[in-house]
């Protein structure tokens, strides 16, 4: 899976996530927070795209994470580590 394709998951579940928000509006550049999310809509949108791309990452490894862009490259990055089912 690429990169664009786990953002386009990202943004699929910020969308359904949060209110009045489009994908293609969706800057990976931006926090999640820079779009309205509180800190259990980030959790949300974590724990659903982790279920959907089938990986797992503690929480604590996502902690410095600071934009939509960079949860994407460590989703591909633990995905590339992960043996393949």
């Amino acid at each position: 899976m690429t990169k664009q394709e786990v953002i386009d998951v990202i943004k699929k579940n910020i969308v359904e996530n949060l209110d009045d928000i489009k994908a293609e509006d969706i800057d990976p550049m931006k926090s999640m927070a820079d779009y309205g999310a509180n800190s259990l809509d980030i959790i949300e949108v974590v724990s659903c795209t982790m279920r959907e791309l089938n990986i797992k990452i503690p929480r604590a490894e996502l902690a410095d994470i600071k934009n939509i862009d960079q949860l994407a490259d460590r989703f591909v990055q633990n995905m590339n580590q992960s043996p393949q089912a």
